[in-house]
């Protein structure tokens, strides 16, 4: 027998959803997660931990479409200031460093190089790339819309222009990028809804348990 939900469930009515919608919780589509870099007013490297991202394109170029940044974060601006950023996959072992990026994301600082990462430009836009990260996509602007009238979140479209790949990643019998080694997911807290049990962490891919995350 199906179970169906249109409206938030009695037993979770009381948690905290950190602004999330609560049908993330129950369906757990999981989702790509990296890290998205680009340069602020001021010359010093942002980095914004993302995920909530479809990949797709056609004879007309290659998009992400990127469904929840925030219109108050260093991404958001920057994004209308260079109209260009870089997509960042990290395999398991950057995962903390990355994510401490979260936590250290003042203005003033440079983000890569505090989180202990090494910062390159890339090649075709103006943006930062991060040297670890195994796979790196650079990107320019090319539109964004509100999904809901009034939100704090918009959807962004970016065209992909340009692709770096670590060597050890290309084969599929190597490292790979689809693997243990290659990209990581975000299973957004799995919840029962009939009973609130769950998971206390996110998922990532199979080899770890991540936090929450947004920029605000």
């Amino acid at each position: 027998m199906k179970k169906n939900y249109s409206t938030l469930p009695e037993s979770m009515k009381d948690m905290e959803m950190c602004g999330f919608n609560w049908m993330e919780f129950v369906i757990s589509v999981p989702s790509p997660l990296y890290i998205m870099t680009s340069y602020k007013s001021n010359g010093q490297p942002n980095a914004c931990m993302q995920s909530w991202t479809t990949f797709t394109g056609g004879k007309n170029g290659y998009f992400a479409i990127v469904s929840a940044v925030s219109k108050y974060g260093h991404l958001y601006r920057t994004l209308h200031e260079t109209g260009e950023a870089v997509i960042n996959f990290m395999s398991a072992d950057l995962y903390d460093k990355c994510m401490s990026t979260c936590k250290n994301n003042g203005f003033e600082i440079d983000e890569i190089k505090t989180a202990g990462l090494t910062s390159v430009k890339a090649e075709k836009v103006n943006a930062p790339l991060i040297d670890e990260c195994f796979m790196n996509l650079e990107c320019r602007f090319k539109w964004e819309k509100e999904i809901a009238e009034g939100d704090d979140y918009v959807l962004v479209c970016l065209e992909i222009v340009n692709v770096h790949i670590d060597e050890n990643h290309i084969d599929e019998n190597n490292l790979g990028r689809t693997g243990e080694t290659g990209i990581l997911y975000n299973i957004h807290h799995p919840i029962n809804p009939e009973s609130f049990k769950g998971t206390a962490h996110d998922y990532v891919g199979t080899v770890k348990k991540i936090r929450d995350y947004r920029e605000y």
